[in-house]
């Protein structure tokens, strides 16, 4: 038996809705889904130094995730704000950049991360774009 307190309310929702409103709430949406692709060639560069010496030698390290922005960043692919607060947070691990890749997986990561250049680039681009919000 349908609840008509339930069936009103959402009737109601429905016909408060303006075009502006539904206008507001899509750009709203489409500022989340903005992507942006000037993170320097370093960055790139990285990554794909990172990928390439895995597929050279192989990996246990590293989660799908650290892997999948690797490729991202290695085809130069869009990345989204979200993605790059990911990477800003990478910072984290910025104390084991230098172990190389065939001592331990904390280079090795952080360069599949964009290394220093594209954490450095991530921070300020999240400053960026939250200000602009």
């Amino acid at each position: 038996m349908e609840n008509n307190n339930t069936t009103n309310t959402t009737k109601n929702n429905f016909k408060a809705m303006t075009y502006e409103d539904v206008l507001k709430k899509l750009e709203a949406i489409s500022i989340k889904l903005q992507s942006y692709t000037d993170y320097p060639q370093a960055a790139t560069d990285n990554a794909k130094r990172a990928r390439k010496w895995k597929e050279e030698n192989g990996s246990t390290c590293g989660t799908r995730i650290g892997w999948t922005r690797s490729s991202q960043l290695s085809e130069r692919k869009p990345i989204s704000r979200d993605t790059i607060a990911r990477m800003a947070s990478f910072k984290r691990h910025q104390q084991n950049k230098d172990v190389p890749y065939d001592e331990g997986c904390g280079g090795l990561m952080y360069d599949a991360w964009g290394g220093e250049e594209g954490i450095e680039w991530a921070i300020k681009k999240l400053k960026q774009i939250d200000k602009e919000s």
